[in-house]
């Protein structure tokens, strides 16, 4: 099974994928805070009263819903910040559902960039710091197509004058993510596992 390993580093960012220590619940509820409150901003809401319990509920059940993902998702907050930024990494099988969906998607999504990756190769960046609708937040995405699988990893920045200030890190993150391949040997089920190509 194919599944993400990315080399964060822990003084710029603390991760939310199998996080169950006191360390990072703070960081989680903060930046979890944070994206339901652009959410709801984003469908025209009012700051709901009970957000801050949403939030705190949320970071207690994403450890273990990343856990089931085996792999397939990793995430991240800024350290320094939580609120400022999040990030999300995900690996999926390239079906054509997938790219279908992809091939539709508004005309400024076409407004990329190649980005290298020494492990995906060649991929595309996209730096939306201001979105069309202004109740989007600004976001950064990034995709590499490896023929039988999307990766992906998109940020979401709180602060429109503060994207460029974790641009450069951002993009050192997204160059050290990787696909690692679990490959089943025999009818023992003994498990090689590959490194990054």
């Amino acid at each position: 099974m194919a599944r993400l390993e990315a080399d964060a580093d822990p003084a710029r960012w603390v991760p939310v994928t199998e996080s169950f220590g006191f360390a990072g619940r703070r960081a989680r509820k903060r930046a979890i805070g944070m994206l339901l409150g652009q959410a709801n901003a984003a469908i025209g809401g009012a700051p709901r009263p009970g957000g801050r319990f949403a939030a705190w509920a949320a970071s207690q059940a994403v450890p273990m819903l990343m856990r089931r993902a085996g792999g397939r998702v990793r995430a991240w907050m800024w350290k320094a910040d939580p609120e400022l930024l999040v990030v999300l990494a995900q690996v999926q099988e390239a079906t054509p559902q997938l790219r279908t969906a992809r091939a539709m998607m508004p005309m400024e999504y076409d407004d990329t960039e190649d980005f290298r990756s020494p492990y995906l190769g060649s991929g595309e960046k996209l730096v939306m710091t201001l979105p069309p609708d202004p109740r989007t937040p600004p976001f950064v995405s990034y995709t590499w197509d490896t023929g039988t699988h999307l990766v992906t990893l998109s940020a979401v920045c709180s602060d429109r004058e503060r994207v460029g200030t974790v641009l450069d890190e951002l993009d050192h993150l997204a160059r050290s993510l990787r696909v690692v391949d679990d490959l089943t040997l025999d009818e023992k089920s003994n498990t090689l596992r590959l490194p990054p190509a």
